[in-house]
């Protein structure tokens, strides 16, 4: 009942219950009507209970209705192999085509997926995170769902599967209930890893939990009994054959093998004799059984064992030391005695078809008879012979896994490869192991630094902590490389800035700076400096910094990366410290003269990031959602969708939020906080999600809702050590002043003063905390609010981005003390913001200075830019005033994406200087997410697109 092949489905005791389920899982996805589809069904129980049995049912039943199977098989030996599973579940529908057959299959997910699944090598440069791989392979296994529906996967012995395959599976498993895809898992309950629970909780599609096998009963023992060794079969005898095996099928079916082949008669006279037939396929037994067919035999048994499933003869020979006639001859007998599986029906008679266990216990068994020294010799010769097979260092790794150090150059090399092709495959922690492993052979005196710099690279994303320890172990070898050098100070800053430990970061290239004699090298040691310099919260010589970046960056002409890199922190500070947007923009100009990728291999993101942030605060947003976009390409094309994508998603809603578009922002925000959510609570890409995200509720008048959202996520004290834009505490403030609380948001604005003013951080643009303090204390002390309030106007001013002019002249507006001066001010506030790209600032300063005037053409206007925006608070008060004054509620929104002619010739006419009165310009303005100023570029850049 329990061969490993299948079986007919007569031959299945007491399996009514498992049959049933499979039957009707298989009706459901290959039927039609609302409750068609596929479903997760698992088949839970204790070694030898019959799960593969059932599983070649659920095959051949599958194969009866016209469905295509994906099918795979954990190892015990092959569970540390990444993507084995995987491997065997989708590499036979995909081998065997051209490059571009695989590259039109896959698309964009070729360069990331092949290599995981053994299509193609793994290319240079950056490797795929985790979640950007798995994300691959969902789609992969959808599309083969949606191109070859029905389908059937099964997956026998999940309990050794790979890590990186079953947690892939395991988070894929809730889709299938929605799509034509029944998901079919066998697993023992007592080993399924932590990381595979999905299979073990997750309801089935008709809300069954997993079937949970039992032993069979003694009628049904009694009736196998019969079958195999005749009708004549004593009720003693059975029923001895039922207490001897526990009812366990894989033990009761090969007891009564073993009568049949010894001619035991049975009755109740043998019936003694059972116990003893039983313990040979087990435990000491099976050893002792094993022996008896000879050495040469228990050799090339050992040599299986150690080499797992599918099980080359060829190679099982040589770890065994047999020629091919001798490995012929072990063979045989194993299979004779039911220790090997016999060949499948259709395997070629001619061909090497791989060999198998009959069943694992019997694997597990053999495999830990081996004499603990010769096991690890076995393992030692089996890696030897898969890389001389031409199966790659990864096969070989498993095995010098298990092996013992002895100062081996071919092994540490071995592993090192092994390592480098896991990691660009996609999976860090199986390359983590291998270096591990290398580490302790031990490597050589001179590659024992690059040995610990690769464990440093390999488990940046899993053990950071011991990411940091390695990469300090790695500069504190001696060793005379200086590439190798500057590499590890560099991912060991990189390393602690991303641990919120930028200061250590800072301080470890400042101490490396000086010893570095080459100029270029100490030119991109300072560049890295510089950039987490700007990231440090704390930092205490800002003003100094500043000093220096600006003299080091002007005199540089962005000849190389690292050049380019300089200029674009220079463009940054200057944006921060409020510097004017002709300033900025021309350091940001300097910086994109040539393409400015997101993805170098050897650099972070946050350059390129920042240089496109500084065109959203310099009224340039259509510009900087362009860098944007393109850059979240890069990050998708290489398959980096956790943190990388989440930052990107954030800041395009940021983007959105200052364009005034604030329904896409909230969206694209969601969509950053959910992948923000894959990496961890309270990392810096946690708190740039949760900060643009409440800042958009706020803005559309969910105070509740973003409240709630707060308190969910934790977001207040601590914050971070990091800069965050928006500003985390700032957004604080503002939340608690939405909801009224003003003592507690006065306090957190006062420590943000205290907090950037000595580092010179001042532009209102970037951090409004001035305003909102401004606004927070004018009940109380109206002159301090105006004081606040001029001094950032004049800020703002100073900066030149007439949406940052224009929000603090409505602020000063606000707190003014004479009508007449807070109606000046907020006409030339709706003035600046009509020719800027800020549409919300734009509606709540039409909605001020409408209020103030009693106007209800502006309030019309104040209206319609609301809803457009989608400031659904202010939307409803702008309409509550219009009404009071007897005006009319305007129709729908016209509003459209794309400018229209009438806007177009209006931006052309404002390019050529002449006056362009009317809502027209202020709309192509919104519309191409820029300034007056920048108008030319913007509608330049249009007509290429357009083009």
């Amino acid at each position: 009942m329990t061969d490993r092949h299948a079986r007919t489905r007569h031959t299945l005791f007491e399996r009514e219950t498992e049959l049933v389920a499979v039957d009707e899982a298989l009706d459901r996805l290959t039927g039609s009507g609302p409750d068609a589809g596929g479903g997760l069904l698992a088949l839970s129980g204790p070694a030898g209970l019959g799960k593969t049995t059932l599983l070649a049912e659920v095959r051949r039943s599958a194969l009866a209705r016209s469905c295509t199977l994906l099918a795979a098989r954990g190892g015990e030996q092959e569970q540390g192999q990444p993507f084995h599973v995987a491997r065997q579940l989708i590499q036979p529908r995909l081998a065997g085509r051209s490059e571009t057959s695989l590259r039109a299959a896959l698309g964009g997910w070729y360069p990331i997926v092949g290599p995981a699944l053994g299509l193609c090598a793994p290319g240079q440069g950056a490797p795929p995170d985790p979640q950007g791989l798995r994300d691959g392979l969902d789609w992969v296994l959808t599309q083969l769902t949606v191109q070859r529906a029905p389908v059937v996967l099964v997956l026998d012995d999940a309990h050794w599967g790979d890590a990186e395959s079953l947690g892939w599976l395991a988070a894929f498993a809730p889709r299938a209930e929605h799509l034509a895809l029944l998901l079919v898992v066998a697993y023992r309950p007592d080993e399924l890893p932590a990381h595979a629970e999905a299979f073990r909780g997750l309801s089935g599609r008709a809300g069954r939990r997993p079937l949970n096998l039992a032993p069979l009963s003694a009628a049904a023992v009694s009736t196998l009994v019969r079958e195999t060794v005749g009708e004549h079969a004593e009720e003693s005898f059975c029923r001895e054959a039922w207490a001897v095996t526990t009812g366990n099928p894989f033990e009761a079916v090969e007891l009564t093998a073993r009568v049949r082949a010894k001619g035991l008669e049975p009755t109740s006279a043998s019936a003694p004799l059972l116990r003893d037939l039983a313990a040979a396929q087990r435990g000491s037994g099976l050893v002792a059984r094993l022996h008896g067919l000879g050495p040469s035999t228990v050799r090339f048994a050992w040599a299986c064992a150690v080499l797992g499933t599918a099980i080359p003869q060829r190679i099982a020979a040589r770890v065994a030391g047999l020629g091919a006639e001798e490995a012929a001859d072990a063979t045989n007998r194993l299979r004779d005695a039911r220790i090997l599986s016999a060949p499948a029906e259709d395997s070629d008679p001619e061909g090497d078809p791989p060999l198998e266990f009959v069943h694992p216990l019997l694997a597990t068994g053999i495999y830990r008879a081996i004499p603990d020294a010769l096991r690890v010799a076995l393992h030692g010769k089996a890696a030897a012979a898969v890389v001389d097979a031409g199966l790659g260092p990864s096969a070989a790794a498993r095995h010098l896994l298990e092996t013992q150090p002895e100062n081996d150059p071919w092994v540490v090399r071995t592993l090192r490869e092994a390592a480098a092709e896991n990691l660009r495959a996609g999976a860090p922690e199986a390359a983590r192991r291998q270096l591990d492993r290398a580490l302790q052979e031990p490597p050589d005196f001179d590659e024992r630094a690059a040995v610990l710099y690769e464990l440093g690279c390999a488990s940046l994303l899993t053990e950071p902590a011991n990411t940091v320890n390695h990469l300090r172990a790695a500069l504190a070898e001696p060793f005379d490389d200086p590439a190798l050098r500057q590499g590890i100070v560099i991912r060991l800053a990189q390393v602690l800035a991303h641990s919120d430990h930028l200061s250590e970061a800072s301080e470890l290239l400042a101490r490396e700076i000086p010893h570095t004699p080459d100029s270029r090298a100490r030119l991109r040691l300072q560049s890295e400096q510089f950039m987490w310099d700007a990231f440090d919260a704390a930092e205490t010589d800002s003003p100094a910094r500043s000093r220096r970046l600006a003299k080091l960056a002007d005199r540089l002409g962005g000849r190389d990366l690292t050049e380019r890199y300089v200029i674009g922190l220079r463009a940054w500070d200057a944006c921060l410290r409020g510097e004017s947007v002709e300033t900025v923009l021309h350091h940001a100009r300097r910086v994109l003269t040539e393409p400015f990728s997101w993805a170098y291999a050897d650099r972070g993101f946050e350059v390129p990031v920042l240089t496109a942030m500084v065109h959203m605060y310099a009224d340039r947003p259509g510009r900087a959602e362009e860098l944007f976009t393109a850059g979240t390409a890069e990050f998708e094309r290489q398959g980096w969708r956790g943190a990388h994508l989440s930052f990107a998603y954030g800041l395009r809603a940021y983007i959105r939020y200052r364009r005034g578009q604030l329904a896409e922002a909230e969206e694209l925000a969601r969509a950053g906080l959910r992948l923000a959510e894959r990496v961890g609570r309270r990392t810096p890409v946690h708190w740039y999600a949760i900060a643009i995200l409440l800042t958009t509720l706020v803005a559309r008048g969910r105070v509740d809702e973003a409240w709630e959202l707060a308190r969910e996520h934790g977001y207040g004290e601590p914050f971070p050590a990091a800069v965050v834009f928006p500003d985390s505490q700032t957004v604080h403030a503002e939340l608690l002043l939405a909801r009224g609380e003003t003592k507690a948001a006065i306090a957190a604005l006062e420590e943000v003063g205290r907090r950037l003013t000595p580092r010179g951080i001042q532009n209102p643009a970037w951090c409004p905390w001035q305003l909102l303090l401004a606004r927070a204390v004018a009940p109380e002390d109206p002159a301090a609010a105006r004081a606040l309030a001029d001094e950032a106007l004049g800020r703002a001013r100073a900066f030149g981005a007439p949406s940052a002019i224009g929000q603090a002249l409505r602020v000063r507006a606000e707190v003014a003390d004479a009508p007449g001066e807070r109606t000046a001010l907020l006409a030339e506030a709706v003035a600046l913001l009509s020719r800027s790209p800020a549409g919300y600032e734009l509606a709540l300063a039409l909605a001020a200075l409408g209020a103030e005037r009693g106007d209800r053409e502006l309030l019309t206007r104040a209206l319609i830019t609301s809803r457009e925006c989608g400031a659904d608070s202010l939307t409803a008060s702008t309409a509550e005033r219009l009404l009071a004054l007897g005006g009319a509620l305007p129709c729908g929104s016209s509003w459209e994406d794309e400018p229209t002619p009438e806007e177009l010739r209006a931006a052309e006419d404002a390019v050529r200087g002449v006056p362009t009165p009317g809502p027209e310009l202020s709309a192509v303005c919104r519309k191409l997410g820029t300034d007056l100023n920048g108008l030319s570029d913007a509608l330049a850049a249009f007509a290429r697109g357009a083009h």
